[in-house]
């Protein structure tokens, strides 16, 4: 697999990109996940949202968006963080973890950096300095956690 990361504010993002970004998040998310909720949530193209995309080739394999601090209320919002089946089990994860550092560091340096982790994936956020910045809670009846790195 040869991946090239591609981080591209909304305004930029071309239509066949967004569609693809769309249906990775829907088929993951929506489908096997089983939560059926609204996916598309009016944020991927706000403010200074930026998408950060890894591309095999032709086929989207993992993506997340950033969301600016002015909209979030101070910290960029790291969101909708997602791998495609076909891609899991490489390393990808860490990769783009490692790339969404980078882009937020990028675009808004030294800004504290918020996300809405799965419960059970503390430890690895742990691991790319977020702390526990929240209670956990359910979203769409999967225990979630706040998490913030300064």
């Amino acid at each position: 697999m040869t991946i090239e990361w591609v981080c591209k504010h909304h305004t930029d993002l071309a239509k066949e990109q967004l569609y693809a970004i769309l249906q990775l998040r829907t088929e993951v998310f929506v489908v096997e996940q089983k939560c059926p909720y609204q996916e598309v949530d009016g944020r991927d193209l706000e403010g200074d949202t930026c998408h950060l995309m890894a591309w095999d080739g032709d086929s989207l394999v993992a993506y997340l968006r950033l969301l600016d601090p002015i909209s979030q209320g101070g910290d960029v919002v790291i969101g909708r963080v997602v791998t495609a089946a076909q891609a899991r089990g490489q390393g990808l994860g860490h990769s783009l973890m490692e790339q969404a550092l980078k882009q937020a560091q990028r675009h808004w340096p030294d800004t504290p950096i918020y996300l809405s982790a799965q419960a059970h994936l503390q430890g690895y956020y742990a691991g790319y300095g977020f702390n526990v910045a929240s209670d956990e809670y359910l979203e769409d009846d999967i225990p979630h956690i706040g998490m913030r790195r300064a």
